[in-house]
């Protein structure tokens, strides 16, 4: 069977994804774990490059905050911000197909047996409920009135899950659970503003899979969107953002096929983008 390998946020660094997939075995498959665009030298090439990897079978593409936010400057609901790198995609002839791509990419994945996701899961979900409300917003992003979607997707109300929810308020909810979360209170409210480290959290909040009674504590889980942490694993969570696209690494991680000891789970790694504006 062909290892499949989670990789973290490749952010627009298509040296660097260009790279690692060299490194890659030949015939292994990879899920990238969002965040796919925006910030590093070449947004244009890498999201050209991992459309062409998933049209081939290789490769899935999850979507995180970053993408999300190149879906809303297409759709006209959005600006681009200073440290934005989508002006290439932009402008391409291809754009309008790069952006069809995009809309038809999941926002989780799972076997069964492991998650992977580009932020994280609420301490309320099970694995079953977190796919099914993954679901809920690709459908939303597919449809024909997806600029709708778009258009509430921003906010950072309601901060906690409620199954009460309805339309774009639940909608929201989970956007920002998949795609923004990093610190939770024990019950699941979400804080957006914290993004260093673990034990650099607001006061009453921790770190999402640090949360008690986290329904899916028995789920191993890959997630990118906190560089700040490096690689991370942690009682059945691994943490792939190795910061690419701030001088940092880019992190290709073996998805395990059984329980086998994390630690025994091949990792590879190239170099990421000296930008220019890294600390």
């Amino acid at each position: 069977m062909s290892k499949i390998y989670a990789i973290g946020d490749v952010q627009g660094c298509a040296p660097s994804l260009k790279a690692l997939v060299k490194k890659l075995p030949k015939k292994s498959k990879m899920i990238f774990l969002g965040d796919l665009v925006n910030r590093g030298p070449d947004s244009l090439g890498a999201l050209r490059q991992l459309k062409s990897l998933q049209e081939s079978g290789r490769a899935e593409c999850i979507l995180g905050n970053h993408d999300l936010h190149l879906l809303a400057i297409d759709a006209g609901l959005r600006n681009t911000k200073g440290l934005d790198t989508v002006d290439s995609i932009l402008k391409a002839p291809d754009r309008a197909e790069l952006i069809e791509w995009i809309r038809h990419r999941p926002m989780a994945l799972s076997n069964g047996n492991v998650l992977t996701v580009h932020a994280g899961a609420l301490p309320q979900w099970d694995l079953q409920q977190t796919i099914e409300c993954a679901q809920e917003v690709e459908k939303a992003l597919r449809s024909k009135s997806y600029k709708d979607f778009l258009n509430n997707m921003y906010g950072n109300t309601p901060n906690k899950w409620s199954s009460t929810l309805r339309e774009y308020e639940r909608l929201r909810v989970i956007t920002n659970a998949l795609t923004r979360m990093r610190f939770c209170t024990p019950s699941g409210q979400m804080e957006f503003e914290s993004s260093e480290g673990l034990e650099n959290g607001p006061k009453g909040y921790l770190p999402w899979f640090q949360a008690p009674k986290r329904k899916t504590a028995d789920t191993l889980i890959y997630f990118g969107h906190w560089s700040t942490l490096g690689l991370l694993r942690h009682d059945n969570v691994i943490g792939l953002d190795t910061g690419c696209v701030w001088g940092g690494k880019l992190t290709a991680m073996e998805i395990s096929d059984s329980n086998r000891d994390q630690k025994k789970l091949e990792i590879i790694q190239v170099d990421g983008y000296d930008h220019p504006l890294r600390m």
